[in-house]
């Protein structure tokens, strides 16, 4: 199956819409070169508005902790983004409601099949976290963090929400060990 096709079908889907109650938008983002791959949680309301993967000032602390530039985190030929849920899933109190659970089961593996094998996996929040460290599932989020050297390919992030500054000061190691290896791994994967 081609590329476009796959990108079709995808913008086609609607087998959430009566569980989310208004139209889906799915968000994605993903091509045969793609070397960095960003599984996050779902897009939120300013992304499902935009229809632009993380075009919001968490995208902006994403920017920041890789040190990818705007441009090229939404550059599909470097960054493949295939969150875990590809539609904007609705307002929940304290936050958004969770990914809708068919999307990963029905698009991760078609879309994943047509990236580079050797690239980058960052799993940005516990969604993607539990999903592709299935070995972590009893783990917090911090400790699958902290433990970041252990994954290979994977690296585990907190959501880059206005939340992960509180992260951040309870865990220095974060900004002074895993964002400098963080950058020097997108430097690499970006050649």
């Amino acid at each position: 199956m081609s590329l476009d096709r796959l990108r079709d079908e995808i913008a086609a889907c609607r087998v959430c819409e009566a569980a989310l109650g208004f139209e889906p938008r799915p968000v994605v983002q993903f091509s045969q070169t793609s070397r960095i791959l960003i599984i996050g949680q779902a897009p939120g309301s300013k992304v499902h508005a935009s229809g632009i993967p993380w075009d919001d000032a968490s995208g902006n602390r994403l920017c920041e902790w890789t040190g990818l530039t705007c441009d090229q985190l939404h550059d599909p030929a470097l960054v493949a983004i295939v969150p875990m849920g590809f539609c904007y899933p609705g307002k929940a109190s304290g936050g958004d409601k969770p990914p809708r659970p068919e999307c990963a089961p029905l698009w991760h593996k078609r879309v994943l099949a047509t990236l580079p094998e050797d690239r980058l996996t960052l799993l940005v929040g516990a969604y993607a976290q539990k999903a592709y460290l299935p070995a972590t599932a009893g783990w917090t989020m911090a400790r699958r963090v902290e433990h970041w050297r252990e994954f290979g390919s994977f690296i585990p992030l907190p959501h880059p929400a206005w939340r992960s500054t509180l992260f951040m000061r309870k865990h220095p190691w974060f900004e002074g060990e895993l964002i400098p290896d963080l950058q020097r791994r997108v430097r690499e994967a970006l050649g």
